[in-house]
């Protein structure tokens, strides 16, 4: 099996981690053209198995480090049922949890190599190859070798484990962190540092520790010394080599003041593992990062299991984009989601620990993860009063200049996730989300964690709500019809075309392209009540009353009177036509008949209007009672909308 997604080629080693001439002598080679015996695992899975290779990817194999603690994660990332013997075809299986789905990433086995040596990860035992793939597999999400140079080690914890993720500052920890770190030793968690104390590049300068290097937690103990208890992080570089020099390392003399049945802890290899202190383990990194599979971990809570609740969503340019609640007009634009907290059932009632937790992550639209940006992003959630508790629209901005703030992250912070902790009261709020500044475009998924049972509902997402008609028809006279008509008195495509474009543009001079063929037999086919392909001079009557009034509306909202409508120029026209769209039904619109920046010329929202008032009327007949009608109205206005 050859992977054609991801080549032997240098484009999938990609940039910065070998100079050309090296490039230029990789070779591709399958395991067993280096060894003859290859072993995809070797007597189990170990943190120590595995050494960094030619790239800065530290961040990563921390994270590695930490996921060989944990044998049920392990196993459902690195399935460790294959084999080079049984059903081998040079084709291996990696999950990885990447905003919010497991995906099944398939890899061949060729491995980059120098002088029949692997370039990147290696393993201590010659014949063992998980990490190497596990690494290929993990470089073909990131989309080359070269995009995993250099990260935060969050980003691999969470895509290990897929579970709730929250990062301490050690330079203002809690008493309670060394509890937290407990619990999390002792339950399906991963724990991740970074030492960035001095911003330098993984230079081996401060007691033996790496700056800007990323490690991982291993473990947690109280000893004895002294008849003291002290409070020891058992810590591992994925280097192989290289270790905290001062107490309680390897060969500190403070070992030999501990009880008998502690010295057990002790480590006397050059493995790249040490212990050192609570104090000085805070002293020395600057960050730790805590994945697990259970929110309790976080809180120290021993409630039942927690509800969780997923949505997707966009920060789309020109529509839903809005930025932070600086600019309260552009920030109301922003996706909303509607929270229904339900009260605790029967039971005991913790009334100080979190019952909510928030999380935010942002997705790059970029395929290469150097390629991505990470915008500064953060939420805020405001209680929602009684009386609106049945808004299933978006809120205006109108709501925010009133609404009572109640929770909010504690700063934007250009992270791929953020998280926050609550404490709520039964009731209802909104969540939105936001990118500091607006017009920042990228997807994003909310999770929301709770005790209690949270109804979660997308406040920009329903499909479409109609509250108006456009004008009715009447039989004023059409003095325009005879000058076009055939000798049938009837008007077709091409006829229709020079109608609307010799005469619906008069007293505006913001003409774009006028109205096409195609355009016009769109419209033909939506006026023509009688399926001739034509229209009679009552059919042709109702289409220009109709144009002329979307026409006044066009440009009463064509603010910027460039002759197009921004998207929200656009939402704004709609909703005086009697239409009010979601989020996605409007960006929907923006890709079927804008242009190539979005906006929409007056011809396409003529015909965009008439069209969903066609459409609706044909839903709301067909559904009603009809044995044949399957879809629900927002399913049917995305399929007949967006063709």
């Amino acid at each position: 099996f050859v992977d054609n997604l991801f080549l032997p080629e240098m484009k999938s080693i990609g940039l910065g981690p070998l100079k050309r001439g090296d490039l230029r002598r990789v070779v591709w080679k399958r395991p067993h053209e280096l060894v003859p015996n290859p072993v995809y695992i070797v007597q189990g899975a170990s943190r120590f198995d595995f050494i960094q290779g030619r790239l800065g990817n530290c961040w990563f194999l921390a994270s590695v480090g930490a996921l060989t603690f944990q044998k049920p994660i392990m196993k459902q990332v690195i399935n460790d049922e294959q084999s080079f013997s049984v059903d081998y075809a040079g084709i291996f299986h990696f999950k990885f949890w990447r905003f919010g789905s497991w995906l099944d990433v398939v890899i061949d086995d060729k491995l980059p190599t120098i002088d029949g040596r692997l370039v990147f990860v290696q393993s201590k035992t010659p014949n063992e190859f998980w990490p190497a793939l596990l690494e290929k597999a993990y470089a073909k999400v990131c989309g080359s070798y070269a995009d995993m140079d250099a990260g935060s080690i969050s980003e691999a914890l969470m895509d290990f484990t897929g579970g709730p993720h929250m990062t301490i500052k050690l330079s203002d920890a809690s008493g309670k962190l060394w509890e937290t770190m407990r619990r999390a030793s002792q339950s399906e968690s991963l724990m991740g540092l970074i030492d960035d104390k001095f911003l330098l590049l993984q230079i081996d300068l401060f007691f033996g520790l790496v700056e800007m290097h990323a490690y991982t937690v291993t473990g947690v103990a109280e000893v004895v010394c002294k008849g003291r208890p002290v409070k020891l992080v058992r810590i591992f570089n994925p280097w192989g080599h290289g270790e905290w020099n001062r107490d309680w390392s390897d060969r500190s003399p403070l070992w030999k003041l501990v009880r008998p049945e502690d010295q057990k802890y002790k480590v006397v290899l050059d493995n790249g593992e040490f212990w050192m202190s609570m104090e000085d383990f805070c002293r020395n990194f600057s960050d730790l990062d805590i994945c697990c599979s259970d929110v309790n971990v976080l809180t120290g809570s021993h409630s039942s299991s927690w509800k969780t609740e997923v949505h997707r969503g966009q920060w789309v340019l020109g529509t839903t984009a809005g930025g932070c609640s600086d600019d309260i007009d552009s920030f109301s634009r922003n996706p909303q989601f509607h929270v229904t907290l339900k009260e605790p059932v029967e039971g005991p009632r913790d009334e100080k620990s979190p019952n909510l937790l928030v999380s935010l992550i942002q997705k790059s639209h970029k395929r290469n993860r150097h390629l991505a940006t990470n915008f500064h992003i953060g939420f805020n959630i405001y209680e929602v009063p009684a009386h609106l508790k049945d808004q299933r629209e978006k809120f205006p901005a109108s709501f925010f200049r009133n609404a009572r703030l109640v929770g909010k992250n504690e700063s934007y912070i250009n992270t791929r996730e953020i998280m926050e902790f609550f404490r709520f009261k039964a009731g209802e709020y909104l969540i939105v989300p936001s990118t500091y500044k607006p017009n920042e475009a990228a997807s994003f998924l909310l999770t929301v964690y709770s005790k209690t049972e949270a109804i979660i509902k997308d406040s920009s997402g329903y499909g479409m709500t109609r509250k108006k008609m456009i004008p009715r028809d009447n039989d004023e006279s059409f003095q325009l019809f005879p000058q076009y008509a055939d000798k049938y008195g009837e008007v077709d495509a091409e006829r229709l075309q020079r109608l609307l474009n010799e005469n619906l543009y008069a007293g505006h001079s913001q003409k774009k392209t006028g109205f096409s063929l195609d355009l016009c037999k769109s419209l033909v086919a939506l006026m023509d009540l009688s399926v001739t392909g034509r229209l009679s001079e009552f059919e042709c009557l109702r289409l220009w009353k109709r144009a002329v009034f979307l026409k006044d509306i066009f440009y009463g909202k064509d603010v910027s009177r460039t002759g197009s409508l921004s998207l929200n120029e656009l939402r704004n026209a709609l909703t005086i036509t009697g239409f009010v769209l979601s989020d996605s039904m409007l960006n929907l619109m923006a890709l079927r008949y804008g242009d190539s920046n979005g906006e929409i010329t007056l011809e396409n929202f003529i015909v965009l209007v008439l069209r969903m008032d066609c459409m609706a009327k044909t839903f709301k007949r067909l559904s009603a009672g009809g044995p044949n009608m399957m879809l629900g109205e927002n399913e049917w206005m995305h399929l007949t909308m967006y063709s």
